[in-house]
């Protein structure tokens, strides 16, 4: 049997030896030597003196260097979520004629498309948007294709009055990797805005540039304003005056002409250049006297009216001298391209903009970075490079402990190949140097390391054994131990791969450790059987030195025998000792299991992460001015100003701040209305503050809380999620018989939210009571008087609502300068005053009648908003969970219990939240999402994917040991390590969370790595001749050193994580798992072994004798 250990050999008795050697020396025809070789000891042998050897390690090094510098760096994987908007405007509709007759068409045309997860609507009056949600991982560009064309090919059943269709596809690549927030005491916001449309236009020159815009800042215009009381003297209307600025803009080329021998093109028309030019047209006659356009409203040319707002503050903590307290101030953000590396671009980004300071960007401007994924996403790699080089060093000083020095440096020189080519092999495979890849090779560093070990050791052991360091017993070495490390490696590969398979947002996002964890194995078995067997040979030690290991490594097999055997014996020999292990063993498991019910350990998808930015989302009553959305926002950002680690704030009042990947899911950019504003923190780095993120946000919570409340806003403190984003932490899907029925339910779901513990930030999205102006025709005025409806809504929307006239052509603008025609704020606020608005008669007369003729002004309740979910109506009720219970699960039995004795508006008694989908149709109950989705499907498909490694497991072990016993043995101790892992998440306080499931699964791989090892030392001495009492005794203390070194050095790894809040659930699994599992390994396995000592040739009383001609699945080595 071969050992991956030195003592292996020397500490057994004589005759052992002798039974090895006899073996070892055993003639054979040359070529079933080498077929006995297998295939480990087949490629030994071909490399272990080609000089191909030497370059093909330099070439995977090489490689390796290059993907190391070539891989695109991001902080997070990539998940692709593709989502494709669908906005359209439907004219005079109500918020009901919206959702049937133009939504919901559209929704049934989409929920026939491939690949489509959910199809999500919202509508409200003369609007509506469909947002189609494909499965994870669907390309992009397909998806667009397939909406269009299902569109194009629909459009006879478009409604006559729907007049726009906007497809808008939303990806990760579209969320800014950089944002630049330019402000200034000097210069107001629209000449800011002029400024950041040229420095975005610079920068996009900057090689993988993704899309950019700019946020914040008056729009340059030439704003018209009509003065009804001049209209109705000179006797024009709206209509007149309109249509003279449109037609005196009006451009275009007209021809050709040739003149001898040139040619030249002709235009005509578009001449307008400015506010004077429009001052000076003719609109009509008066006796004899032309009437200008100044003559009946005022021109002029400036920014315009305000309708949003971007305020900038810094903080306590921010690194300038200059200080800003809610100045006005623009915002230039930018993505990157699909495939770029976010680190190269941020760096060239910002290279750009030190060059354009004092030249495009003016001294009195200051360009605040409040957004570089770039520089967080090189820090986090930065530092997990630099914990991958400790857990190297850590490994490096237990082998050089437990193999010698010779041997460790071996071991040592192959892990660098392993490593660099697994990074290759990311780039290669289209993952990117992110955390979690960089994870999956830090807990994996410990087995990369076994594979070379246990070869370097067994070449060490034969040259000792035979007395020559010679070539020929070093690939027999090698063909000895191939088999065992083979498909102990294809354990732990059966154990990785499944988790390749989790569905969903997290299936992208955790794909990297299986991956990148199985390839990293592969390489390591590769480099143990070609680069391992040359190394040695190239370094093998002289045969005094080999002599003086062994007299070391006897004496330490002493002393491991002097405290494993009588341990073992006893529990050999005594039925009541044996049960009284079992009994042990078994209650510990369960009450190790029963601190997850008892809530003394968490459960959570992910913990809180530790980031840079906190956002908090504001929203007022629906209907609030802006003004008052600003002050509100204005005085929220004050009290921030007051917490230490706050470097800057930026407050986005009735526009959208710049999304993020959390934004793109909850579709933030679509928060356009005067009563929405968020503010946007930006912390210290994690490095410069002592409070996590999480923590600062709880404060947060505390301090603004009691402060909205004064003004009637409900606020929301959003982190950046440590994962996959979700429209909220706790979610209740609202379905019911009746619009009533849902709206009654929702909002007494809404208060039990309220009312639970740790639940925080409750919000539903149904819209306040809120009232508009609806101005009611009199048809039978309005028809005596020669005046069409029509007429009336034109001019009353010329009248109110920014009316767009065209544009002119202005030198050094970026975007459109807009003609635009409305009333002046005073009398658009004045509903007397617009009774006076003149509406012209029929064609062919120059009459005009006063709006206030023609019908009255009326207050009607506005339309409510209607969501849909997969083509069913639906209320949303939204809520976040702080504190030590911060699990969605937590807060939803809270909700479930006070349920049992809720009756809901239809009469329903106790209406259940459904967890596994929406309830049947016509049913008042509600689905729990959110959160809670994700973390059913992950450990769903962890547990799965559990099963299925222990089932691959169970298969190879059959395959390779030929019963059914040996595998059952092996397994045995797989659940042994909760006992562990349990208890170690409470001793640090810390959460169960799906990393620690999948740390679980992968130490299941490790430590059936370790029994294969164990009982396949304990066949091969039986095949010796030993009783299987013996050889199990034997194989337990001469494996005990390796098997803790291999855990060690994967613990070491382990380590190097524990301080990352999202992956230190995975770090206590791989530390505080073999803590518990090897020592029980090391007892219950070989107890095993002597419970069903029939299945290894013996029986278990008597430690009886393998058969004289039993097959051997082993050679002895």
């Amino acid at each position: 049997m071969p050992s991956n250990d030195p003592a292996d050999t020397e500490s057994n008795t004589a005759a052992n030896k002798a039974t090895e050697d006899a073996l070892d020396h055993s003639g054979t025809h040359p070529d079933e030597a080498e077929q006995g070789r297998g295939i480990a000891g087949r490629i030994a042998a071909f490399f272990i003196d080609s000089p191909l050897t030497p370059l093909l390690l330099l070439a995977t090094l090489g490689i390796g260097i290059l993907g190391l510098l070539t891989t695109p760096r991001q902080e997070d994987p990539d998940i692709s979520v593709p989502m494709v908007d669908i906005q359209l405007r439907y004219t005079g509709a109500s918020s009901g004629q919206v959702a049937r007759l133009a939504v919901e068409p559209l929704e049934r045309l989409m929920s026939e498309l491939d690949d489509v997860e959910h199809v999500y609507s919202v509508s409200r009056r003369e609007e509506g948007l469909v947002t189609v949600r494909f499965e994870v991982g669907t390309p992009i560009d397909p998806a667009v294709v397939a909406v269009h064309d299902t569109i194009e090919s629909n459009l006879d059943k478009v409604p006559p009055d729907l007049t726009k269709w906007l497809v808008q596809p939303k990806t990760i690549d579209d969320v800014p990797v950089l944002t630049l927030t330019l402000w200034s005491e000097e210069i107001d916001d629209a000449r800011l805005r002029m400024l950041g449309l040229q420095l975005l236009q610079a920068l996009k020159q900057v090689e993988n540039t993704g899309n950019g815009f700019v946020v914040g800042g008056r729009q340059r215009e030439i704003g018209i304003e009509p003065q009804p009381e001049q209209l109705r003297g000179y006797g024009l209307s709206l209509d007149q005056l309109a249509e003279t600025i449109r037609s005196a803009n009006a451009g275009r080329g007209t021809g050709s002409i040739e003149q001898g021998a040139t040619h030249r093109s002709v235009s005509a028309g578009h001449d307008l250049a400015g506010a004077h030019a429009i001052e000076r047209l003719v609109v009509d006659t008066e006796g004899g006297r032309p009437v200008y356009v100044g003559d009946v409203a005022r021109v002029e040319a400036g920014p315009e009216r305000a309708d949003q707002a971007v305020l900038f503050y810094t903080g306590p903590s921010h690194s300038a001298d200059d200080e800003a307290n809610g100045v006005g101030a623009v915002t230039v953000a930018i993505a990157k391209q699909p495939g770029a590396n976010g680190v190269t671009v941020t760096n060239a980004l910002l290279e750009r903009v030190e060059q354009l300071k004092g030249t495009m960007i003016p001294d009195q401007v200051q360009v605040a970075v409040t957004r570089n994924y770039g520089e967080t996403a090189d820090r986090k790699v930065n530092e997990l490079l630099l914990s991958l080089l400790g857990a190297t060093a850590a490994v490096a000083v237990l082998s050089l402990i437990a193999i010698g020095v010779r041997p460790a440096l071996i071991v040592l020189a192959v892990i660098p190949v392993v490593i660099l080519m697994t990074v290759w092999s990311a780039g290669a495979l289209g993952f990117t140097i992110n955390r979690v890849s960089l994870f999956a090779l830090i807990f994996s560093i410990g087995i990369l390391v076994d594979d070379a070990t246990v070869v370097v050791e067994n070449i060490f052991r034969r040259w000792l054994a035979d007395g020559a360091t010679a070539k020929a017993v070093a690939i027999d070495a090698v063909g000895e131990v191939g088999n065992p490390t083979i498909i102990a490696t294809l354990t732990v590969l059966a154990a990785l791969l499944p988790m390749g398979f989790v569905t969903g947002m997290m299936g992208p996002y955790m794909r990297p450790i299986p991956i990148l964890g199985s390839v990293a194995m592969l390489f390591s078995l590769f480099a143990a059987f070609v680069f391992t067997p040359w190394l040695a040979y190239r370094l093998r030690p002289k045969l005094a030195a080999l002599e003086r290991s062994a007299r070391r490594e006897r004496r330490l097999q002493g002393w491991i025998d002097r405290a494993y055997r009588p341990m073992m014996e006893r529990l050999i020999a005594r039925r009541p000792a044996r049960w009284l292990f079992l009994i042990g063993i078994i209650v510990a498991f369960f009450a190790a299991v029963a601190l997850l019910p008892l809530k003394a350990v968490t459960v959570k998808m992910l913990p809180f992460d530790n980031k840079p930015e906190i956002d908090v989302v504001i929203d007022l009553p629906e209907g609030t001015a802006l003004p008052t959305t600003a002050n509100a926002a204005h005085q929220l950002a004050q009290r921030l100003r007051g917490i230490p680690e706050v470097r800057s704030l930026q407050a986005y009042v009735g526009t959208a701040a710049p999304f993020d990947f959390n934004g793109l899911v909850r579709h933030y950019y679509l928060r356009q209305d005067p009563w929405l504003a968020d503010i946007q923190i930006r912390l210290l780095d994690k490095a410069e503050r002592a409070r996590s993120s999480h923590a600062i946000a709880q404060a947060v919570r505390e301090q603004l809380t009691p402060l909205a409340k004064e003004h009637d806003a409900q606020i929301s403190v959003v982190e950046m999620p440590p994962g996959p984003p979700v429209l909220q932490t706790l979610v209740a899907e609202v379905h019911g018989p009746t619009r009533a029925v849902r709206r009654g339910f929702a909002e007494d779901l809404t208060a039990m939210f309220a009312a639970a513990d740790g639940v925080v930030d409750v919000d539903n999205r149904m819209q306040a009571p809120h009232s508009r102006w609806h101005f009611q025709v009199d048809n039978e005025k309005a028809s005596r008087n020669g005046v069409d409806v029509d007429s009336i809504t034109r001019n009353l929307a010329m009248a109110m609502g920014g009316y767009s006239l065209g544009d002119i052509d202005q030198d050094r603008s970026l975007e459109p300068v807009k003609i635009k025609l409305q009333l002046p704020l005073a009398t658009r606020t004045q509903l007397h005053r617009l009774g006076e608005l003149p509406i012209p008669a029929r064609r062919g007369s120059r009459r005009m009648v006063p709006l206030a003729e023609l019908g009255r002004f009326v207050e009607v309740p506005a339309d409510p908003l209607i969501h849909h979910k997969d083509l069913r109506p639906v209320e949303y009720v939204t809520a976040g969970m702080e504190g030590r219970l911060g699990a969605p699960i937590y807060g939803m039995l809270q909700v479930e219990a006070d349920l049992e004795d809720y009756v809901a508006p239809d009469g329903t008694e106790a209406p259940r939240g459904i967890l596994t989908g929406p309830p049947a149709p016509g049913k008042t109950a509600f689905e729990w999402s959110g959160e809670w989705t994700v973390t059913y499907k992950t450990f769903r498909d962890l547990g799965i994917a559990f099963g299925a490694a222990l089932l691959l497991i169970y298969v190879l072990l059959v395959a390779e040991f030929r019963n059914f016993i040996h595998p059952a043995v092996i397994m045995a101790p797989i659940p042994l390590t909760l006992i562990g892992i349990v208890p170690g998440h409470w001793l640090l306080g810390a959460e169960f969370t799906a990393t620690s499931m999948i740390g679980f699964i992968a130490l299941a791989g490790i430590e059936v790595r370790n029994s294969i090892l164990l009982v396949d030392f304990a066949q091969g001495a039986m095949n010796r001749g030993l009783s299987v009492r013996e050889a199990v005794i034997d194989a337990g203390r001469t494996r005990l050193r390796p098997v803790w070194v291999t855990d060690l050095t994967m613990m070491a790894g382990a380590f190097a994580i524990l301080f990352d809040p999202i992956f230190q659930g995975m770090a206590i699994s791989l530390l505080f798992g073999p803590i518990v599992a090897v020592p029980l390994t090391l007892m219950v396995v070989p107890l095993g072994c002597i419970a069903t000592g029939w299945a290894f040739g013996g029986a278990q009383g008597n430690g009886g004798e393998p058969p004289a001609s039993g097959p051997s699945t082993r050679s002895s080595g």
